[in-house]
């Protein structure tokens, strides 16, 4: 005889699991997943090597081309002519191109001249000269075909740099300060952390099959440079109460469709305790991630349902075996602009030189002649920054005006407009197949017509273009986020637009754009509007008010 259903419970269900393997969901919940499982994103570099680049594109296994590639720095680049309205439409092998993508990890930043022309070499070989640099520090390629791609990665490696795991459900690339270790007022060198979990963590199979992307940052910069609010984890300079430089840690920050700011967990971690903590949280994420759904497969997700507290006591307990002292949370970030672009004394007396090329687009000959100005110098050492802009070290009193103007007059601007300094977009719809509209040449005539229409204008402004709804370029937390769709102009027809996100702010009052109602401009119409919406900051704001803070307390009429 069957027990009645007890009232209420007829439609109770047991609560879905979310593919946790600490908690037994070792099955595959998804396609993703199940390519995961059934073999190692790290093992597709032998097939490159000996099948694919042999039999060329068409010989490459679609779960390899579509997935495992990636853990390479791999992805297929768009079709061209094909438009923003079919991005969502469209299967992927419609969308994609026989070409590829290639994003180069510069952990920290960090290059040496010799490093750098290897990658202009490598982009004007089999790149057809292309050159982005990212907002995380990257350098990505394009153009780049199957064939070549063993003969880069020798030429890369041999250089000590690589492309493992600079995309896929991995560690990726570690942020730093590009000016670790020379900044005059900086709380504490994080060089030796990135380069210590560079070594014991990328490449590792332990730590292959992540359910999501994994991004992290070390600094000790006091312009908190390294945007440590919306990583995975992030480590940043503090002074405890006995004066000794660690690390504060912070957790669960990202973007994209749904963004959340990182949360600290409270602890003090000494220098040496760095790589073992990061283990910690990314063994957790790999352990306790959410699996099931693509869209909250992130650890921003996790953190937001435990909280700092579980977080902090699960780390400890389960991956740390210790517990970590309470420490500080950083001083607030140094005044100004979070970058590094223009002159400024590093410690030792010599100084660094920032610049900035317009939205991260270079070229092979472009990076071969910023080696070219850095040598003829004397320095050895650049940097990219998060901004998109590039940095370089170790010049000399005496040679401070030589190499400002050798860069003003290719075009790299160390005394750049506000709008050119302070502008980012993301790849668009020119390579990316999750594009929807043009990013960085709309950005370009963006920065032109700004600097020719508000020549005065010098307060401290981001404008961040992206493609789609993914936030590569940070829009929610930019004065002017711009995320890419298509609209209907004044005729009635439909084309490349943008929804206009205002006021997002990182640093001491952090937040995400305002959204206004209807909001939205054509690719076309979009100088008309940022150039209104400035003139209106310039005659309302307040002494010392940031964009940010007038968005805030502007009338909606202003803001349209």
């Amino acid at each position: 005889m069957s027990t009645p259903a007890r009232p209420g419970n007829r439609h109770h269900k047991r609560p879905r699991g979310e593919g946790q393997w600490a908690l037994g969901y070792r099955e595959p919940l998804n396609k993703n997943e199940e390519n995961k499982k059934n073999d190692d994103g790290l093992n597709v570099r032998q097939r490159i090597i000996d099948i694919y680049s042999k039999g060329g594109f068409d010989s490459i296994d679609p779960a390899d081309l579509r997935g495992r590639m990636r853990w390479y720095g791999l992805y297929t680049q768009r079709k061209p002519g094909i438009d923003g309205g079919k991005t969502a439409i469209l299967e992927p092998e419609e969308l994609d191109d026989r070409y590829f993508m290639l994003r180069i990890r510069i952990d920290g930043g960090q290059l040496s001249l010799h490093q750098l022309r290897v990658i202009a070499d490598i982009s004007n070989e089999f790149g057809r000269g292309t050159a982005d640099i990212t907002d995380r520090q990257n350098v990505q390629l394009h153009w780049v075909e199957v064939e070549s791609v063993p003969e880069i990665w020798r030429r890369l490696e041999e250089v000590g740099l690589s492309t493992t795991e600079a995309c896929g459900d991995t560690p990726r690339v570690i942020l730093g300060c590009p000016l670790a270790g020379v900044d005059v007022d900086e709380v504490i060198d994080g060089t030796a952390q990135v380069a210590e979990i560079y070594e014991k963590f990328i490449g590792d199979k332990a730590f292959s099959n992540l359910p999501r992307k994994f991004k992290s940052a070390v600094s000790g910069c006091p312009a908190h440079c390294t945007v440590h609010e919306i990583n995975d984890v992030a480590f940043v300079g503090v002074v405890n109460e006995a004066g000794e430089p660690g690390f504060d840690a912070w957790v669960g920050g990202g973007l994209s469709t749904n963004p959340m700011i990182g949360k600290r967990l409270g602890v003090f971690v000494r220098p040496d305790q760095v790589a073992d903590v990061y283990g910690g949280v990314v063994g957790i994420f790999r352990d306790y991630g959410y699996r099931r759904l693509r869209h909250r497969a992130r650890i921003k997700f996790l953190m937001n349902d435990w909280g700092p507290e579980r977080f902090r006591d699960v780390l400890q307990k389960e991956y740390l075996g210790y517990e970590l002292p309470d420490g500080p949370a950083p001083e607030q970030p140094r005044g100004g602009r979070r970058d590094h672009v223009g002159v400024h004394p590093q410690r030792d007396g010599n100084f660094y030189v920032g610049f900035a090329p317009k939205v991260g687009r270079v070229d092979g000959d472009t990076l071969h002649r910023i080696a070219d100005i850095a040598e003829r110098h004397g320095s050895d050492r650049v940097r990219t920054t998060v901004e998109q802009k590039m940095v370089i070290l170790d010049i000399a009193p005496d040679q401070v005006d030589s190499v400002v103007a050798e860069l003003e007059a290719a075009d790299l601007h160390v005394n750049p407009s506000t709008f050119r300094r302070q502008t980012m977009a993301c790849t668009g719809i020119e390579y990316c197949k999750l594009a929807i509209v043009e990013t960085k040449a709309t950005a370009t005539t963006l920065i032109h017509e700004l600097e020719n229409r508000l020549p005065d204008f010098k307060d401290p402004l981001t404008i961040n273009v992206n493609g789609c709804p993914n936030s590569c370029a940070r829009i929610q937390v930019a004065d002017i986020g711009l995320k890419g769709q298509l609209v209907v102009n004044e005729r009635g027809e439909q084309v490349e637009g943008f929804q206009i996100h205002l006021g997002g702010s990182l640093g001491a009052t952090p937040g995400f754009g305002r959204k206004v109602r209807g909001l939205k401009a054509t690719a076309e119409e979009l100088p008309d509007y940022v150039e209104r919406v400035v003139t209106n900051f310039s005659k309302q704001k307040n002494d010392g008010e940031t964009f940010a803070a007038w968005v805030q307390r502007a009338d909606e009429s202003d803001l349209k």
